[in-house]
């Protein structure tokens, strides 16, 4: 495995990043416990979960897996970089009850206890805002963070799904009050499909010193092969990669990215995850299995040293939106 510091920071953090949001719904615990010892066995030492995952009547399920897995010992908990997530309403179903989601400082201070509770655990290393709170400032969030971090309970602060102008308003109104260190990472969904990140989110991620860790590298497993899956297995798949693929247009850029893919003798997964670990300011896209085989894929990934003719091909079938502000202006 290859590691890299989590943005600015001294933190050391592999070049894969373990998604657990299929443990529970997709993955039994057994077999969620397997992917994690294999993954700690490859050398992936960053995981990632959210306080939501489970879902529906089970959500904090995940979280609660993998403290079952640290309460085995073996210095997992010692070993594993752990990020989570806050926002999201932890009601089974209808609406949260008044400050039970969102980032205000009361919300946070909960919502760290509980995950800590789920996780078997006395602090979580990166602590992530799983999306933009319009209704609280980041001088209370900050204040409620601040807390945290004095108290033991989180060492860094992270955002998801902010765009480029949020994460300078954070990491601006952490500057202000001295003593905060800001957002260290950024969670965005970035892959070979959707590259819209590249015009205003990674730039500012860059300029903060934020690393970035993509979400949903495949798009959903668009970038996996699936035209070659429906030739070999003679079905379709299902799902929104499915549906995207139902598109003459993406079909078409779908198969010349398997057909250039072919030629150069790489799986579409492998190569997919291979050309985020190429991208300026990347740390390591989250990688989801369901299975030891997926876990087992991704992780030739790392090896894979993509040629600049190839590089050059998947920028010609996927062109990204070009720096900003020329992308839209002169």
């Amino acid at each position: 495995m290859k590691y890299t510091q989590l943005g600015r920071t001294g933190l050391k953090v592999s070049r894969l990043v373990l998604g657990t949001m299929n443990f529970g719904p997709q993955t039994d615990e057994a077999d969620s416990r397997a992917i994690m010892d294999a993954a700690l066995d490859a050398g992936i030492n960053f995981f990632d979960t959210a306080n939501v995952y489970g879902w529906g009547e089970n959500k904090g399920r995940t979280e609660t897996i993998i403290g079952n897995w640290f309460a085995k010992g073996g210095e997992r908990r010692d070993k594993v970089v752990l990020a989570t997530k806050v926002y999201g309403n932890m009601a089974a179903d209808g609406a949260a009850w008044p400050n039970h989601d969102k980032l205000s400082a009361v919300n946070i201070r909960r919502a760290v206890d509980a995950s800590l509770k789920r996780l078997q655990t006395d602090h979580i290393d990166v602590y992530q805002f799983h999306h933009i709170d319009r209704a609280t400032g980041f001088e209370e969030i900050w204040q409620a963070i601040d807390v945290l971090v004095q108290q033991g309970k989180i060492l860094y602060a992270g955002s998801s799904n902010f765009p480029g102008y949020k994460i300078a308003q954070a990491n601006e109104t952490a500057a202000r009050r001295g003593g905060t260190i800001g957002l260290v990472s950024e969670q965005c969904l970035y892959n070979l499909f959707e590259r819209r990140a590249e015009m205003e989110v990674i730039p500012a991620a860059q300029e903060y010193g934020l690393g970035v860790i993509p979400w949903s590298p495949l798009h959903g497993g668009l970038l996996g092969g699936m035209i070659k899956k429906e030739v070999e297995g003679g079905r379709r798949g299902s799902g929104r990669a499915a549906d995207s693929l139902a598109d003459p247009a993406v079909r078409t850029k779908i198969q010349a990215y398997e057909d250039l893919l072919d030629k150069h003798g790489l799986e579409p997964g492998e190569a997919a995850l291979a050309w985020l670990l190429t991208r300026p300011g990347v740390t390591g896209p989250i990688v989801g299995p369901r299975t030891a085989g997926q876990l087992e894929s991704a992780l030739r990934a790392v090896e894979l040293e993509l040629s600049d003719e190839l590089l050059a091909g998947l920028d010609e079938i996927f062109p990204g939106p070009g720096p900003s502000p020329e992308a839209f202006a002169w």
